[in-house]
């Protein structure tokens, strides 16, 4: 029976409400420091990652041609517009200040940092898959801790919305779990242990996003994810 997507998006539910809740009884220095240290453990999850690659070039090849996909189908705009009726499909239940332009955009980059945080990580990907093939619901469950905390740190800046995300990421885990029957006897462990990496990739301009250093189109380098596997197979047939 498959129970680690429904674990993973109980925590952010509960985090995302229990985060709205104490939004303003939180000390301003937890609600600063902490994201700091969310985007610091991305991308160290994102080192150990990417240092599983078997085929460098497919890494770098799968990222360039993801991220120039993305960019052409205004991926992260989509994201963000969705994003932006989630908001308001909240504010329907929750009255809240939408704020000025400068901080509607700030909201934006940020929730479009944590659905790709929550519904794309490689931490979440190959856990739905490993459970899908194995019954192991350990992966989930570790990641779950994570986003309970994340979760509730978020939404005291990003308000109930931040919950809402729990129902995608339930969605793509369950289709994952349920899909890994058949997709792993398809794949090699290097085939695994490329897409790992650029997962990887993902999840360090995340972290970078979190943080604030650099605003990555994170969202628009998704479809590396789907491109990975079939380069590295190409790569292993042709050299």
């Amino acid at each position: 029976m498959i129970i680690g997507p429904y674990i993973n998006g109980s925590a952010v539910l509960l985090g995302g409400i229990v985060g709205a809740l104490l939004s303003h009884r939180l000390p301003e220095r937890l609600r600063t420091s902490m994201p700091l240290i969310f985007g610091a453990a991305s991308m160290c999850m994102g080192v150990v990652l990417v240092v599983k690659v078997i085929h460098m070039p497919v890494m770098v090849l799968s990222v360039i041609l993801g991220a120039l996909m993305g960019e052409l189908c205004y991926l992260e705009k989509g994201i963000g517009k969705l994003g932006s009726k989630a908001r308001s499909l909240v504010e329907v239940f929750v009255k809240s200040d939408p704020g000025d332009q400068a901080s509607q955009e700030q909201f934006l980059q940020s929730y479009v940092a944590i659905i790709v945080l929550f519904c794309a990580s490689g931490t979440g990907i190959f856990g739905s898959m490993h459970e899908g093939m194995t019954g192991d619901t350990s992966v989930l469950i570790a990641k779950s801790f994570l986003d309970l905390f994340t979760a509730a740190i978020f939404a005291t800046t990003l308000g109930f919305a931040v919950a809402v995300v729990a129902v995608p990421q339930l969605i793509i885990q369950l289709l994952l779990a349920y899909g890994a029957v058949f997709i792993l006897p398809l794949t090699t462990p290097e085939m695994q242990a490329d897409f790992s990496a650029v997962g990887g990739v993902l999840m360090f301009a995340t972290g970078f996003r979190i943080c604030g250093i650099k605003i990555f189109p994170v969202a628009n380098m998704l479809p590396a994810l789907i491109l990975a596997m079939p380069i590295s197979s190409l790569w292993v047939h042709f050299f």
